[in-house]
């Protein structure tokens, strides 16, 4: 006869039977926390000291054609002070009107004036810091006399031409003007968000807004260069001694730590499962989307890596054709061909051009107001919900 603890036991064996069934997958990914935790450099890792750092002219010596190309680049520009933002001069006056509230941007040539009132009061204040470019959406920080950072409850979006409430932060019924118009933004986040926008924006555990390199730059990636800097033009004066090897290359990692490594801003499975994240928004998470992949399999393949297919030192390609190559590295062209180790994907009995167009569809963002490229590759059937 089965005592009460019978179920309970039930369960937990049954637990344990599953999680040793999918213990090479779980391992797969990590989180950027646990990443940061090992030792070595990865993005969004602390600096050690500002001296480490020699900011991204240094590199245009020896690497001119990246840091030309590298500069054109939406990552380069993901940060910047808002009195350079495009769409901000592009629209001098944006308005956002949500019940009672009114939300002004002004821009002119000295600031931008982010102002709202409730047709009683108003509170205004000069925008600091523009997070993103024009291509979907543009957020804002600002300060108050206090010195903590604010984030201002409207975005502007690109498919709109207008502003919106910021992801996540829309607010219909607020309870007071200061509610409507910002969020405070805690200390810990703000390390996080400059971490990922700019480059060596926290030094030990300080905040350094005042030395920070806007936009994602060589060494937010690279890690810190001023040794490898010094090393080289050692190396170039005829210092045989000199050391090679002390700048940080992701090719060097497995698959599945090179989909983490651009994980760390842009969401690891893990991230995203611990956010709670869910639906279509996943979606922004391309890293997230890309290991759910049938073809990414359990052990990944470098095939398919986030760099098999974007170049982080050139700016961002949109045409489908543009990623072809990198599907035809797994799939045959001829239909009815073996299947070998090097090709063991079966031929598109529809196409054999413009893969990316059916195989990674548009999901709609509702709260980016835009359409984003879903990384999970599969066989996409009309009408079906979308694949968590």
């Amino acid at each position: 006869m089965l005592s009460a603890s019978a179920p309970l036991l039930r369960k937990a064996v049954l637990w344990l039977i599953t999680l040793v069934a999918l213990t090479p997958w779980v391992r797969a990914q990590l989180s950027t926390q646990d990443h940061l935790a090992d030792p070595g450099f990865w993005p969004t890792q602390p600096g050690a000291s500002r001296n480490d750092y020699t900011g991204p002219e240094a590199c245009r010596e020896c690497h001119a054609e990246k840091f030309a190309t590298q500069a054109k680049t939406a990552m380069r520009r993901t940060a910047f002070n808002a009195d350079q933002s495009e769409p901000l001069h592009a629209h001098p006056k944006l308005t956002f009107d949500v019940g009672p509230y009114h939300y002004l941007i002004e821009t002119n040539a000295q600031h931008s004036l982010y102002t709202v009132s409730n047709g009683k009061e108003t509170l205004s204040s000069p925008l600091l810091w523009a997070f993103g470019t024009p291509r979907v959406g543009q957020s804002y920080l600002f300060k108050r006399p206090d010195g903590h950072f604010y984030e201002a409850r409207v975005t502007y979006f690109e498919t709109m031409k207008a502003l919106g409430f910021t992801p996540s932060r829309d607010l219909p019924h607020p309870g007071s003007l200061e509610q409507a118009m910002d969020r405070q933004v805690p200390a810990t986040e703000v390390k996080q968000c400059f971490s990922c926008h700019t480059t060596a924006a926290v030094i030990g555990d300080q905040f350094d807004e005042e030395h920070l390199i806007p936009g994602v730059t060589c060494e937010a990636c690279h890690g810190p260069g001023a040794k490898h800097v010094a090393d080289m033009k050692a190396l170039m004066n005829g210092n045989l001694n000199a050391a090679r090897d002390d700048i940080y290359n992701s090719a060097h990692l497995g698959p599945n730590d090179q989909v983490d490594f651009c994980g760390a801003c842009h969401g690891t499975w893990w991230d995203v499962k611990f956010s709670g994240t869910t639906g279509a928004s996943t979606t922004r998470s391309a890293p997230y989307r890309l290991v759910e992949s049938k073809c990414w399999g359990k052990i990944g393949d470098k095939r398919l890596v986030c760099t098999a297919c974007h170049d982080p030192h050139v700016p961002l390609q949109t045409d489908d054709a543009s990623y072809d190559h990198a599907c035809l590295r797994c799939h045959n062209t001829t239909l009815g061909a073996a299947l070998t180790a090097e090709h063991p994907g079966k031929a598109c009995p529809v196409a054999k051009k413009d893969c990316s167009s059916c195989h990674m569809p548009k999901v709609y963002v509702k709260e980016m107001h835009a359409d984003f490229t879903d990384h999970r590759i599969r066989i996409v059937h009309t009408g079906e919900p979308f694949p968590e």
